[in-house]
């Protein structure tokens, strides 16, 4: 039975308390490019802490199709037989990117400068999500690149075309829309420059140094000239912080928790949701830090401590985009009012996770209001559990999860079989630190 034919629901009770120590999956957006990298190097990449979930696989199984000779993963151990730049081969048929909006707009980069047609498709969710942010500016490199009506997946990349670099200006902070720039800019005659308005993650350019690639990185600006080649080298992937947010977020809520989250990884384009909640009061201690492959990493404890409302400044906004959902429960577990503006990033991911996490929290007895681009919670009324719906995504159904800690009742979560994409350990071990939560699949006959 896949994800696909089937259904997941939690149900979460809560716990009294979480303790122990846990490492998370490896960092999803690190490894999304080390694959892509390794795959583009030449000589041999030996990969450890990768994340092994879905929408990784859906880019390791996209380079297979193009020739590239991969062994693993195992235990997140996986090698790659480099193919070079130029050593793609036209797959058979349309590369299937699941729910990985990652993975689709960085390969439309990377798959503008080869030399034959691709088409890339995913599921019914992604097939949902903007891609002319991307593909708009690929066009000024001279990508030739075909959407569905609407400017939506599948899209067809033609290949064979003669890319030169631009001087590209991102209207948002986004590192999918830097990134597949970056990649056709490989490709591309001159420079590839582009600014970006605020921080944001930087895993494509610090990745790209150390596959010996030169990239010039100045304050706001990245820049990198055509025509030179990726060296293989080992990557270590670090735990990932936005699965590692959950559990940052369930400590800080549950009285008498002590939690040590292992060696997640501290770029300080992605550390919002920790400054978010040292912010509003949590008590989180970074300790044994590190460097390792050029990300910094460290091992978190994180305490129970009180939690008060905040207004977010706008600078942390892209840096923790991908956890608000888990903030939003952080702001209904504080007393007074948290108000989040400037994301409104959150309405075009896997889900609207502003409409989706405001009806769900209110479903469970939050007093919250969405707005255009965020949401204003007047938290620390608890809540009283229900049944809600995580719409397919992973990151709203951990968050309604964690939101079970401070329920009355049992948080039932429906449409959770995407949670595989990111974190397919998630339930086993949210149960091994101390949160209650049962799994039930049911086929599509039986819902």
């Amino acid at each position: 039975m896949t994800h696909a034919q089937s259904r997941l629901t939690f149900t979460a009770s809560g716990g009294e308390r979480l303790r122990g120590r846990l490492r998370v999956p490896g960092d999803k957006s690190i490894s999304h490019r080390a694959v892509m990298f390794g795959a583009l190097a030449e000589g041999e990449t030996v990969i450890d802490g990768l994340l092994e979930g879905e929408d990784v696989l859906a880019t390791l199984a996209a380079f297979r199709a193009m020739g590239v000779a991969a062994e693993g993963p195992d235990s997140g151990a996986l090698r790659l037989a480099g193919a070079g730049l130029h050593g793609l081969g036209a797959p058979a048929a349309a590369l299937d990117m699941g729910n990985s909006g990652t993975a689709m707009r960085l390969l439309c980069g990377l798959l503008a400068g080869q030399a034959f047609d691709t088409t890339l498709t995913g599921d019914a969710s992604l097939t949902r999500r903007p891609m002319r942010r991307v593909t708009a500016p690929l066009a000024e490199m001279g990508a030739l690149i075909e959407t569905a009506e609407g400017g939506t997946a599948p899209l067809t990349v033609r290949g064979g075309r003669r890319l030169h670099g631009i001087d590209y200006a991102l209207p948002v902070a986004s590192a999918q829309i830097k990134s597949a720039l970056l990649l056709a800019g490989l490709y591309a005659e001159g420079e590839t420059r582009i600014s970006e308005p605020a921080p944001c993650r930087d895993h494509t350019e610090r990745m790209l140094a150390g596959f010996g690639y030169p990239v010039r990185r100045e304050a706001g600006t990245v820049t990198l000239a055509g025509g030179g080649r990726l060296t293989a080298t080992p990557v270590s992937v670090p735990a990932d912080v936005s699965s590692a947010a959950f559990f940052l977020v369930a400590a800080s809520i549950t009285p008498g928790s002590d939690l040590i989250l292992e060696h997640v990884g501290m770029n300080p384009t992605r550390t919002g949701v920790i400054e978010i909640l040292r912010l509003m009061g949590a008590d989180i201690t970074a300790v044994r830090e590190d460097v390792v492959g050029g990300e910094p990493v460290a091992d978190l404890r994180v305490r129970h401590a009180p939690l008060h409302g905040i207004d977010v400044l706008a600078r942390l906004v892209p840096l923790a985009i991908d956890e608000f959902p888990v903030l939003f429960v952080a702001a209904a577990a504080a007393s007074g009012e948290t108000r989040v503006t400037g994301a409104e990033e959150l309405r075009v991911k896997e889900s609207d996770r502003i409409a989706v996490m405001a009806e769900g929290l209110a479903a469970l007895g939050a007093d919250v209001t969405a707005t255009p681009d965020g949401m204003i919670v007047r938290g620390g009324r608890g809540l009283t559990g229900g049944r809600v719906h995580a719409h397919g995504d992973h990151r709203v159904a951990m968050s309604f999860a964690v939101a079970s800690l401070m329920a009355r009742d049992a948080v039932v979560i429906d449409d959770c079989a995407n949670v595989a994409t990111s974190y397919p350990t998630f339930a086993a071990e949210a149960r091994a630190v101390g949160l209650m939560l049962a799994e039930q699949w049911h086929t599509p006959e039986a819902t």
